[in-house]
């Protein structure tokens, strides 16, 4: 019934639903759905989580949808430009067809092809053999791809990393030959349960004691999030980056949800009404986050190097060989690094040394704005790796929402005035220059600092 953009490969079927609080209850009641949105926030989290597929009538290769979902091994179609998307009455239109609520739907990720009703799909023989159904010698597909693979590994130069946010990922990560985590987001481990109640009470406080309560609720779900993740990599490095968006995101945007947290926390509705709107931006993604966060609330960075630090020696305990790397995300500044970075020594220093131990780790940066890559040479001197964030890198060299974008971009293309959509294709002359820049700048200070790129563009050939 219509085509979009294969953000994420693979198929699935389910009910058509377009809430994320929806798609969550029916999931839990054994359900199969598919999350439908005009574009995902990071508020539909959760409901990207409980979904067999996500399905979005905006967006590019990189937006949210599509990146998180790829981070998922979800199935995602984005930017379907044919659908009309009736959120009030809860369905969509699409070339004269209409999908209701509860209605089936079919996605096939790997060719951005939406069917209505319920297909039939079955897992890869590469899924079956990894997770144990089948033996790899009864499948020729399996062979093929092993044989594949190994050749790639006699050939190749750099090493691979997942984007791993749950233990569960991080088990599936590492089936499929994932040599470390190169990018935990711990944002995502707030975003369920308990845990995004925690999160709002710690946002609504009213002062620091406040902050802290909450914090103390959340830190024992954190550990044992990163204990599980330093499990399943047992032996090798797990880059978690430390709290990186911003904190209105976390918080409901009225309707019921927000009356109900008014009740949980105790707070008059137009109190927390007044939170919400002062917290509100208009440019978010240059707004108060990344390290900006842990700079104004500094209790945040405290808690989060707890939980990593006390993580590790539990899981050390335990016979577990860690390798914790913290990125400190959206720093355009060597003093906000060193800011950051003291916080974390000082959590490191306190449970290490309350609890005897010793644990290798790391403390370094994702370069994601053009300042930071043009001081890299400053900021190596005390960062002891450089993960480059080409999607961020990318939007503000260019001054381009990837969300946005999307718009207007593919024209641009057709016309000639860029030669690639600079979200799928590393621009290797503007942005390229400045990743150029940071690396030889920040092997200057620091020679043998570890490098990654942290982005779509790590997976695109040509770049």
């Amino acid at each position: 019934i219509a085509t979009g953009l294969p953000a994420s490969p693979g198929a699935a079927s389910g009910q058509a639903v377009f809430d994320p609080d929806v798609a969550e209850q029916r999931a839990a009641e054994g359900i199969r759905v598919i999350l439908v949105r005009d574009e995902t926030t990071p508020e539909d989290f959760h409901g990207i989580v409980a979904a067999r597929a996500v399905l979005t009538a905006r967006g590019g290769m990189t937006s949210h949808a599509a990146v998180v979902a790829r981070g998922m091994g979800k199935c995602a179609i984005v930017g379907c430009k044919e659908m009309e998307v009736d959120l009030h009455h809860r369905s969509f239109k699409v070339n004269g067809t209409t999908i209701n609520e509860g209605e089936w739907i079919t996605l096939d990720g790997a060719t951005g092809r939406v069917f209505s009703g319920d297909l039939p799909t079955i897992p890869s023989d590469v899924v079956r053999v990894l997770s144990g159904q089948m033996r790899g010698s009864d499948s020729r597909v399996y062979v093929t791809y092993a044989r594949l693979l190994s050749w790639a590994d006699e050939a190749r130069t750099l090493q691979v990393r997942a984007n791993a946010d749950t233990p569960q990922d991080a088990r599936v990560a590492r089936h499929f030959g994932a040599e470390g985590i190169g990018l935990c987001r711990t944002e995502h481990m707030f975003f369920e349960g308990d845990r995004i109640t925690g999160m709002r009470e710690m946002i609504v406080a009213r002062d620091e004691a406040g902050r802290r309560r909450a914090l103390a609720k959340l830190l024992p779900m954190q550990r044992a999030d990163f204990e599980g993740i330093f499990e399943a990599m047992d032996g090798l490095p797990v880059t978690i980056r430390l709290l990186d968006p911003p904190l209105h995101e976390f918080l409901p945007h009225g309707g019921e949800e927000s009356k109900l947290l008014a009740r949980t926390l105790d707070i008059p509705r137009h109190d927390l009404q007044r939170i919400v709107e002062n917290l509100r931006e208009t440019n978010p993604m240059l707004g108060h986050r990344g390290c900006r966060l842990g700079i104004t609330y500094p209790e945040i960075t405290e808690m989060q190097g707890r939980a990593i630090f006390e993580a590790a020696v539990k899981a050390k305990r335990r016979g577990i060989d860690v390798h914790p790397e913290i990125m400190v995300p959206l720093v355009s500044a060597v003093t906000e690094f060193d800011n950051q970075r003291a916080i974390l020594e000082h959590a490191a220093e306190q449970v290490l040394g309350v609890m005897g131990e010793t644990v290798p780790y790391l403390i370094g940066t994702m370069i994601e704005l053009p300042r930071a890559a043009l001081t890299a040479g400053e900021i190596a001197k005390r960062a002891e790796f450089f993960s480059f964030g080409t999607n961020d890198l990318t939007q503000t060299t260019y001054g381009l929402s990837r969300d946005d974008a999307g718009r207007f971009l593919p024209s641009y293309v057709e016309s000639g005035i860029f030669p690639d959509d600079p979200f799928q294709t590393l621009d290797s002359v503007g942005v390229g220059r400045l990743i150029r820049i940071a690396v030889e700048d920040g092997r200057k200070a620091r020679p043998g600092i570890k490098l990654g790129i942290c982005g779509e563009h790590g997976g695109e050939p040509r770049s």
